[in-house]
């Protein structure tokens, strides 16, 4: 049992000389009360789930109409079966509660800025950053408006209701683990936690191409705009954009137009002011790859659609695998705990899958107030009066802390005098993002779960706003495609990279790109279309895209040159890959960095892991010692190139991506001063000498590597899924598994690929499917970690996909839970 070791561990540190109902600090946090959380008949043990459990039953609740039948397969995945869909969403609330009670309520408190509720006050920054980011706000926004459509408002409240039925019926041995551990209490389920959950997700995906512009703006008025435009550049050499180079595109409906201080004042050529920085900033690879590959590629001549997004691992996994089937629809996919309707799946014509657009859909905005009481603020050549917004968040043990944030034009302030950190200076921040405006994001997947055509599927795609996606599709009669969706804005070059001016409306946003002018391909006459992040169109787009270091390159690269060649194409190509390690990057960089390389400067030492490096396939599997020594001297190289100027700054400042310093060496920029060391006056280093001093740094890295038989990537990279309060004993750690950077298996330390589906467009649909957790969120459960070491050695389940009279005699079907209103 899982929790065991934890269990131990924590008695070890609380030590069993304390009273045992009462709290006390341990390591950072709080113990549980001892008495409760080791009762026999109340405590952890009771979350111990027999390995021969059963989840056959009969239940009756009152809200229902009609009966519902759910019949669950060998790997607990729940096939719903309901006579309309009221009464489906509403089982699939009380199905995500039942076994992921703890995980979506604790998600939507980090979303609402809550945890201090139950953690005490070492939380609240990260409170107070939530709360004054406009979370609550946000949901507040799109539930006020999604409670103006009935169909919606009925789907989330059935939702609701599913979810607060299954937890009116806990009894107190039954509370979910981490609730115990914890010491505190399941609590009603609202339609406001779905849409906060909603907030999580655009923040999650947002922050990568939007909360960069506070350490955006640090690096401009440190190094000057002429460097910073080096260092971060709006272009790339390599681009292999999601539309092909080439396309024509239509005269743009609006022409945003630059202010005319937009030299002095924006770019601040010669200013050196400085700014604020996120305290807490998600994984910047938040990403993820789809393509679809039409007919005239696949064996059987009919598409396969493939889609994996990378996001945090984490165990319970952010996924719940599902099939839900009623009159208007028959759908299966990953859904999310905390929100009804299936987001990444197939029906019985259609499949979708998405991944991060990137954009940028979120600006600051500098603000000039009257006076401290925030009442007041100037624009346009006069004062208008502020709105105030009051957040009150609750401290276990602690007295209440009340933030009161003014309003403006822009929306909600988030940094003034009370909320500021050393790099503010004063400053008080407006934020405008495009999650702040009542959304319609959920209506989308309501309307994908029941889309027949390609029509279907750009009506749904329209109603999406934040964040930016790119929704790849495919149907049965033979249609793909991919559109990039969101409420864009339409910018002037570099508009919304730093932080703007917030006195008029000369840098507020001129409008939004028109849906009919985002960028599309449909049947393409190369058979494929693909995404991974990458920017999406080539320069000649009449819109501003964003910074080039927003949108990673090189997967786009890999997966367009793979499928470009691939002909007869079946699910099981598809399957490979996926789960494909050859690092292009590293085909492009390797002779760069040989071509450049003195090794008669060398030890004997080095030139053993040059010659590694010489001798590497180009593969990040498992055992490859090449792919760690590429890393650790590439990882040398940018410190030696960057760091010694980026190191004087005072401020953080986001890292050049890896193509900016290998496009500039390919290109041979002889005016790109960052290879000089500036700690050494008198001397000028070339890139060569760069190269030199980081394999000389790399080496004892590496031996101290080879010493503690980590020099394969696996053991170097050690990637884990973490448990959401990263306790080990929750945790599945040490994963033998490749990838990494810049690969298809985009899988990092604790970063990766969270769901792998293959949809395969055949009469009957042949699907594939694989995430990195269990359908439990019970550790006590042997359904908690189930598929984890399937996902790491790149392994699929077919999927059952299945009418109800199948359904109820299919060998692989092994529960039967019957849902009745009396």
């Amino acid at each position: 049992m899982r929790i065991l070791p934890f269990l131990l561990s924590g008695i070890c540190t609380a030590g069993l000389v304390v009273a045992l109902n009462t709290q006390l600090p341990a390591g950072g946090s709080k113990t549980p009360r001892l008495g409760y959380f080791l009762s026999p008949q109340l405590g952890f043990w009771q979350n111990a789930e027999p390995v021969n459990a059963g989840f056959d039953g009969e239940l009756k609740l009152p809200m229902l109409k009609d009966k519902v039948d759910v019949y669950m397969d060998d790997r607990l995945v729940p096939h719903v079966y309901a006579a309309n869909d009221l009464d489906a969403y509403y089982v699939q609330g009380y199905l995500h509660a039942k076994f992921r009670l703890w995980q979506m309520e604790f998600q939507t408190r980090v979303a609402g800025g809550r945890l201090s509720e139950i953690l005490g006050e070492e939380r609240l920054p990260i409170d107070r950053m939530f709360r004054r980011l406009g979370m609550v706000y946000g949901a507040e926004q799109t539930l006020a408006n999604m409670e103006k459509n009935p169909e919606m408002k009925a789907t989330v409240e059935a939702y609701a209701e599913g979810v607060n039925a299954y937890i009116s019926s806990l009894k107190p041995q039954e509370i979910p683990f981490e609730y115990k551990l914890l010491d505190y209490r399941p609590e009603k389920w609202t339609p406001l936690k779905t849409y906060l959950f909603l907030m999580f997700m655009s923040y999650d995906l947002t922050a990568r191409g939007a909360t960069a512009d506070l350490q955006m703006t640090n690096a401009k008025n440190y190094f000057g705009f002429d460097d910073f435009d080096k260092l971060y550049p709006n272009v790339q050499d390599s681009l292999d954009p999601i539309v092909p180079k080439g396309t024509a595109y239509g005269t743009a409906a609006i022409v945003p137009q630059a202010p005319a201080s937009k030299d002095s004042l924006y770019l601040g050529k010669g200013t050196n002011n400085s700014t604020a920085l996120l305290p807490m900033v998600p994984d910047k690879d938040n990403g993820s790859n789809n393509w679809v590959v039409g007919g005239t590629k696949t064996k059987s001549g009919r598409p396969i659609l493939s889609n994996d997004p990378h996001l945090g691992l984490n165990l319970p996994s952010l996924w719940y695998e599902m099939q839900i089937h009623t009159p208007t629809h028959n759908t299966y996919g990953a859904s999310f705990p905390g929100s009804p309707a299936v987001i990444i799946g197939f029906n019985d014509s259609i499949a979708w899958g998405v991944t991060n657009a990137g954009r940028d859909v979120l600006d600051y905005y500098d603000i000039k107030f009257k006076d401290s009481t925030l009442s007041s603020y100037y624009y346009n050549g006069e004062w208008v009066e502020a709105g105030h917004r009051q957040e009150v968040i609750r401290i276990k043990g602690k007295p209440d802390l009340v933030e009161n944030m003014a309003m403006t034009v822009f929306g909600p302030v988030m940094y003034d005098k009370s909320y500021k950190n050393i790099s503010t200076e004063g400053k008080y921040l407006a934020i405008r993002w495009t999650a702040h405006k009542a959304g319609t994001g959920l209506q989308t997947f309501y309307q994908l779960n029941r889309a027949k055509n390609y029509n279907d599927y750009l009506d749904a795609i329209s109603r999406w706003e934040c964040p930016g996606q790119n929704f790849a599709f495919a149907s049965k009669t033979g249609d793909i495609a991919i559109k990039q969706q969101g409420a864009f804005v339409a910018r002037w070059n570099r508009q919304g990279d730093f932080i703007q001016p917030g006195t008029d409306t000369a840098y507020a946003w001129q409008g939004m790109i028109p849906v009919t002018e985002n960028p599309l391909m449909v049947n393409p006459v190369r058979g494929f279309v693909s995404s991974a992040n990458q920017m999406s169109t080539d320069s000649t787009y009449p819109y501003y895209l964003g910074a080039a270091n927003n949108f990673p390159l090189y997967r786009g690269i890999i997966i367009n040159r793979k499928l470009a060649e691939m002909n007869m194409i079946t699910p099981e190509d598809m399957q490979r890959l996926q789960a494909d390690n050859y690092n292009v990057f590293a085909e492009m960089a390797r002779p760069v960095l040989l071509r450049n390389l003195d090794e008669n400067g060398l030890t004997a030492e080095e030139k053993k892991y040059v010659d590694i490096l010489k001798n590497w396939d180009l593969r990040n599997d498992i055992n490859a010692k090449g792919a760690t020594v590429f890393k650790c001297i590439w990882d040398s190289l940018e410190a030696a190139v960057w760091g010694d100027e980026i190191r004087k700054s005072q401020l953080p400042l986001p890292k050049p991506d890896a193509s900016t310093l290998l496009e500039t060496v390919l290109r041979g920029d002889s005016s790109f001063r960052f290879m000089d060391d500036i700690n050494t006056p008198g001397k000028t280093e070339s890139f060569a000498d760069d190269l030199l001093t980081a394999i000389k740094k790399a080496a004892p890295h590496l031996k101290q590597l080879e010493a503690e038989n980590k020099l394969e990537w696996a053991k170097m990279k050690d990637t884990k899924v973490n448990h959401l309060l990263k306790i080990p004993g929750l945790s599945r750690l040490h994963l033998p598994i490749g990838g990494g950077e810049h690969i298809i298996n985009a899988t990092k330390e604790t970063h990766g690929p969270s769901w792998r589906m293959i949809v395969h467009l055949t009469d009957e649909i042949e699907a594939y499917g694989v995430y990195p957790g269990g359908q439990s969120g019970n550790p006590g459960s042997k359904y908690y970690d189930t598929f984890v070491d399937y996902w790491a050695a790149g392994k699929y389940y077919r999927i059952l996909f299945l009418q109800q009279a199948a359904a109820a005699k299919h060998e692989r079907i092994k529960w039967h839970m019957s849902f009745t209103n009396s």
